[in-house]
């Protein structure tokens, strides 16, 4: 009975002693996160009203949080009673040992922070870069997130971004879709590319300029094979690229023109 008293009275002279730091400390913690949320927004607003670009804007709200968060545990802890200046030597003993473990993160954010200065993309544009064809969906400190054609989710390290090569098709505003078609060898060419280029100038989607081009690119050993190129907007891409080899074989079919076999394509930027 008495050591669980001597216990009791140990514990409320430590809730004596401590209690108001703790409570003091959760106060903050709170209060500090709430005025961090306002600080991010209110700073995201005034960058959206100065037209940042918008891949830029998340990198330096997402910068401004973790800086703010880190200055508010900061905060918490020397509140709590322990030595700042003991627990920032600390951290910086800790930090260059996570330093050396994390090289590898620290190129990913010295990556993000080339990629928001020399800026080879935007979000919503379409790039091929490290093997992966997508849409930037969102540049973050560390990574890239693209969208693939297959609404896949692709998160690519900013490091290997900042150091390979990044091909954009969205950059110059339009892209080439190359397709190819091959008739037989007794079918009339000035007839075949008639035929083709109606097809292209009739759709909406295929940009007059730069002009579409239909021409004979290969005698191969059962066909004449034609490049059909038109040009399109980016985000109609795929829906020229279907609608080029359905409407072509629609198109000869009706002008008596035989097509010997299906052919491959393939992707280029203009140019």
């Amino acid at each position: 009975m008495e050591k669980a008293q001597e216990w009791m009275n140990y514990g409320l002279e430590l809730a004596k002693e401590f209690g108001p730091k703790l409570v003091t400390a959760i106060l903050i913690y709170i209060v500090g996160s709430w005025i961090i949320k306002k600080i991010t927004r209110a700073t995201g607003k005034v960058m959206s009203k100065s037209k940042y670009d918008e891949s830029l804007q998340r990198f330096l709200l997402n910068l401004i949080s973790w800086s703010l968060k880190v200055f508010l545990i900061i905060i918490v802890i020397s509140r709590l009673g322990v030595d700042v200046t003991t627990f920032a030597a600390v951290i910086a003993a800790a930090g260059l040992a996570i330093g050396l473990a994390l090289q590898g993160s620290l190129s990913n954010f010295a990556g993000g922070v080339l990629l928001m200065i020399f800026k080879p993309y935007r979000i919503g544009d379409l790039i091929e870069a490290q093997g992966v064809l997508g849409v930037v969906k969102e540049v973050e400190i560390f990574t890239t997130k693209l969208t693939t054609p297959e609404n896949k989710l692709a998160i690519v390290p900013n490091g290997a971004m900042a150091n390979g090569n990044i091909v954009n098709y969205t950059a110059e505003g339009r892209i080439r879709v190359d397709t190819v078609i091959g008739v037989g060898y007794d079918e009339d060419i000035k007839k075949t590319k008639e035929v083709l280029m109606n097809v292209l100038t009739s759709n909406p989607q295929v940009l007059q300029d730069p002009a579409p081009s239909v021409n004979v690119m290969e005698l191969a050993d059962s066909s004449v094979n034609f490049a059909v190129r038109p040009f399109c907007k980016p985000e109609d891409y795929w829906d020229v690229y279907f609608a080029t080899y359905e409407n072509s074989k629609i198109a000869l079919d009706a002008a008596g023109i035989e097509i010997p076999y299906p052919h491959s394509v393939e992707i280029h930027k203009e140019g």
